[in-house]
């Protein structure tokens, strides 16, 4: 029995195809989604693919995805260059721009300035591909490499202040962007999409999909034939519809439906979902695990970029701080429960399928080659870890949802007739509140630390730093467009800011790579302007490369510089501080009708102690809680809410207050980070 898709794909016969060479992007299998929500027909194939295979099968078109290399770096990926001669047109998009570039005798460097977030461009609304656009456009830009120089027969259609962000050869029907347009944040992205797809390769829209739920049902009962599947069931929405099909797929006694409470589970949490689910039909089993995944451990690469060198046994997940080994134990630990629970049964592993919510961005996050062969790991998902890939291999792992993003699972939840309640749930992660407690026993503090203070000292007193020479203002204005600086300028000059390094680390997504780096903490003593927090935390990543959040600390301006943290782990005493303060958070959100405003709010533990002088030699013992309102859809990409605009001002202050009120918190933080340059979670 063979566990794989058997090549079913969310369509019938054959169409027009356009072809999408993935280069590695976070966001490769978001392009053929919107490809196929225009009813064109796509593929993803290697880049390497020739010009000749393309040609030969008929493809009539080709999008070249983003990627985390350099095209001017030794080890940049193979292609065939005569891809950008063969007479088809071609879309490059992010890194598939400077190849384009780079083929026609142009150069790209890697420049001081990264844009990793939404920016305002400029396109020229003659070209075609910008057809129907205004000349202003918000765009999703995540690169630190730049067009240099223009290459030849090539104009530039598109600029981010000084860099290039679109160029084109019109004639030949080639054109690059350096965004990302297959995006939510690129706001008018599907049109430019819809303009290459019809208007420059004349595509016709006639490609149908199938039904999500009918292509689901047949794939479950292909894949299991008269096989057991052991269904883990968090009580999320994903693995919830992926329950729900199974039960629908499967004979009643083929389905095991089982929820492992692993000890990091929100307040009440196991509670509601035993009780949701078997309102549903739902035969439950649930096995509570706390004190195995408390003492789990599992066995890693000694290299994490060789994954067959020798091996090392990890801390217990109680004592490990590093949030990739917390999520591959807690992965791992899941798949031991697991089998537990089919010896239990005394039912033989091998004849029993693994069934897992798993989700598209799930794998492309994990780096797994389901999704991409090219993409960088961000972090590990919990369904995606070295034990689940061994058991895809062996053909014994279920998951109807691997191609579908979070509102399409929404879609089919609805179309299964699930309860709204149960449908409309914000995501938790299967890791549960393990990956949102920041684990530190010492504080981080590399040797750029010291100059990443002074540059966000700088910045928060723009205005006045412009006036007074010194070294790194120059850093600032290099990494800047003169509208930024000008931005810079008027907001330190209202808003009275202080900007604090934070020595900690949160996981973050930075030109298609995984980024693990520090936290800008701006406070103030008076309310502050929102939007122009909102506008600070585009621009800071950008100049300073090793930041990858911002957050708004209540509480009045931080006096004292933090350069100690209080040592945390996943000890019962810190996941009860968090689990209250989660509860408080999100009561808060219900009394006030505001769940539905935002896609997911993930609050989140970090061991710093703010206001301790250090003269008074104060131990650091609080801790500080962080609230992630983020908006999104398919949650490859989001913002925050901004107060006042997505979600009432007092909301949030009422938020902050309630939290508060748990004892040993030091103060309340709001993030204001996109993803990206952040991730949805902090690990």
């Amino acid at each position: 029995m063979n566990g794989s898709s058997s090549g079913l794909v969310n369509g019938l016969s054959s169409h027009e195809k356009v072809a999408i060479l993935d280069a590695g992007a976070q966001y490769g299998k978001v392009i053929d989604r919107k490809v196929r929500e225009l009813c064109v027909e796509s593929e993803i194939l290697p880049l390497d693919t020739p010009a000749f295979t393309l040609k030969e099968k008929g493809y009539s078109a080709i999008i070249i995805s983003g990627g985390p290399n350099s095209v001017y770096a030794e080890d940049a990926p193979m292609y065939d260059p005569t891809i950008f001669r063969c007479g088809l047109p071609v879309l490059g998009i992010c890194y598939g721009m400077q190849m384009l570039n780079k083929e026609f005798s142009g150069s790209v460097e890697r420049k001081s300035v990264r844009e990793d977030g939404q920016f305002t461009i400029s396109v020229d609304t003659t070209c075609a591909l910008f057809k129907g656009l205004k000349p202003e456009q918000d765009v999703l830009l995540t690169h630190g490499d730049s067009i240099s120089k223009v290459g030849q027969s090539l104009k530039a259609v598109g600029h981010s202040g000084n860099i290039v962000a679109a160029i084109a050869n019109e004639k030949q029907k080639l054109y690059g962007v350096q965004f990302h347009p297959e995006v939510d944040l690129t706001e008018h992205g599907l049109q430019m999409l819809r303009n290459f797809l019809f208007n420059i390769a004349l595509c016709k829209a006639d490609y149908t999909m199938k039904s999500r739920e009918t292509e689901c049902i047949d794939y479950i009962k292909d894949t299991v034939g008269g096989h057991k599947v052991l269904m883990l069931v968090s009580g999320g929405v994903d693995s919830t519809v992926c329950a729900a099909l199974l039960h629908k797929a499967l004979d009643e006694d083929q389905v095991i439906a089982v929820h492992i409470d692993n000890g990091f589970m929100r307040k009440k949490e196991s509670q509601r979902v035993e009780e949701s689910l078997r309102n549903i039909g739902l035969k439950l089993r649930v096995v509570n695990a706390a004190h195995t995944f408390y003492s789990g451990c599992t066995t890693l690469p000694m290299c994490r970029s060789d994954p067959n060198s020798r091996k090392r046994k990890t801390k217990t997940l109680t004592t490990t701080s590093d949030p990739e080994e917390k999520r591959r134990i807690i992965g791992d630990t899941f798949m031991r429960v697991a089998n537990e629970v089919i010896e239990e049964l005394d039912l033989k592993p091998e004849e029993v399928y693994l069934g897992q919510g798993t989700l598209r961005p799930d794998l492309i996050e994990s780096a797994s080659e389901l999704a991409s062969n090219r993409a960088d790991a961000i972090k590990t998902h919990h369904n995606d870890t070295d034990l689940v890939r061994e058991l895809r291999l062996q053909g014994r792992v279920v998951e109807p949802l691997k191609d579908f993003h979070k509102d399409e699972v929404r879609c089919i939840g609805n179309d299964l007739g699930l309860p709204a309640e149960l449908v409309q749930r914000h995501p938790f992660p299967g890791p549960g509140l393990a990956i949102r407690v920041i684990c530190a026993d010492e504080p981080f503090m590399d040797r750029g630390f010291a100059e990443t203070s002074i540059i966000l000292k700088i910045i928060a007193d723009f205005s006045n730093a412009v006036k007074k020479p010194h070294a790194l203002l120059n850093r600032i204005r290099d990494s800047t467009s003169d509208q930024e600086q000008d931005l810079l300028t008027r907001i330190s000059a209202t808003e009275e800011l202080t900007a604090t390094l934070l020595p900690i680390k949160t996981v973050g997504v930075q030109g298609d790579c995984r980024t693990y780096s520090y936290i800008a903490a701006l406070s103030s003593d008076r309310e502050p302007d929102w939007e122009n927090l909102m506008t600070l935390a585009k621009i800071i990543p950008r100049i300073c490369h090793n930041i990858n959040r911002v957050v708004y600390a209540f509480g009045g301006q931080i006096q004292h510089p933090v350069q100690e943290v209080t040592p945390t782990f996943l000890t019962d005493g810190v996941l009860s501080t968090l689990r209250q303060a989660d509860y408080l958070a999100h009561q808060v959100l219900r009394e006030t009708g505001c769940v539905a405003k935002v896609s997911q709010m993930p609050v989140v533990l970090i061991p710093i102690h703010f206001d301790r002088d250090p003269i008074d030699s104060q131990p650091s013992c609080q801790r500080s809680i962080v609230i992630r309102t983020f908006i999104t859809a398919d949650f490859m990409t989001g913002i925050p809410a901004t107060p006042g605009k997505q979600i009432p001002k007092e909301v949030v202050f009422k938020i902050a207050r309630q939290v508060l009120t748990v004892p040993g918190i030091s103060r309340v933080l709001y993030d204001l980070t996109a993803k990206p340059p952040g991730t949805t979670e902090w690990e």
